[in-house]
């Protein structure tokens, strides 16, 4: 695996990517960050150019200096020859297992090798597999003269939404001040490490959230580095109130006119949100959504 960082090859990797949506989003969606300003400093590494078989994006090695920092420490994998993932896993210079870490990609077939080489490292794993979403339309990169968009600048606008300004409800788009609040409310965070993933993320990525009558935070998605939105929560005052539909219809329609490629995964033990993403025109795709959490013995 060697690192490629010229813009042209991961222009071309990006649109040849696109061909293997969805089970590409992991990589594809971490490439349009990487060509569009990289604000989470990630490389992308190929086993062969230009007839690759292997892509996986991580943080660059100077990133990665919290050895129980999962969030940070996110490898996002594609493939298309599993076979040969075993031998490239294992190699030290790819992925470093004396790390807690996280791989996440969109193909189950990841998972015999993941488990085979984390087994060999001592290295225990939860696993997670969910239902992956999307609209089918593929989007493009759009850029601005200078061949980059800057997209926290873009993301900067507020929005009010006509329907839920009649309801006393606003759109908005988050910024660093409700990290702690998001933070609080994610099943995967809670903790300090996470906390300063979310901030990374409200500073540079966009995040849509609905403000209650008393000007309050009641229901919010954020964006992530693979283009994933994630850490979605209603207050529990304002479930079953239609606020995180909203929260969709704004951002799928935001995105989709910035031409920003986006998915999000949910529990399929949920299956009231399941069919209500469903028949509101979101697809689902069986190759689903997995997440692999890597702890080395001595950190467990």
């Amino acid at each position: 695996m060697f690192v490629i960082n010229e813009p042209q090859k991961l222009q071309l990797l990006y649109e040849s990517l696109e061909k293997s949506i969805p089970e590409s989003f992991k990589v594809y969606g971490a490439i349009f960050n990487i060509i569009n300003k990289n604000p989470f400093n990630l490389e992308v590494l190929v086993d062969a150019w230009p007839g690759y078989q292997i892509v996986i994006t991580r943080p660059k090695k100077e990133e990665m200096k919290d050895d129980l920092d999962h969030y940070t420490n996110t490898y996002h994998i594609f493939t298309k020859a599993p076979d040969n993932l075993e031998e490239v896993l294992a190699c030290p210079q790819v992925i470093n297992w004396e790390q807690a870490l996280q791989i996440q990609g969109c193909q189950e077939d990841l998972s015999e090798a993941i488990r085979k080489v984390s087994a060999s490292k001592s290295v225990q794993v939860d696993y997670m597999r969910t239902m992956l979403f999307s609209v089918e339309t593929p989007l493009e990169i759009k850029k601005s003269n200078d061949g980059k968009e800057d997209l926290t600048q873009t993301f900067k606008i507020s929005i009010m939404d006509g329907a839920s300004r009649e309801k006393n409800f606003s759109s908005i788009f988050l910024d660093t001040s409700h990290a702690r609040l998001v933070n609080e409310h994610w099943d995967f965070g809670k903790n300090e490490r996470s906390l300063k993933y979310v901030e990374c993320c409200l500073q540079n990525f966009p995040a849509f959230g609905v403000l209650g009558p008393e000007g309050l935070l009641v229901s919010w998605i954020v964006m992530e580095q693979s283009c994933e939105l994630r850490m979605a929560c209603t207050a529990p005052k304002y479930r079953q109130q239609g606020n995180m539909w909203l929260i969709y219809n704004h951002s799928s329609k935001y995105l989709t006119q910035k031409k920003i490629p986006f998915y999000f995964h949910v529990a399929g033990s949920k299956p009231m949100i399941v069919q209500k993403l469903i028949s509101s025109g979101f697809k689902s795709y069986p190759c689903g959504w997995h997440q692999w959490k890597c702890n080395p013995k001595k950190y467990c």
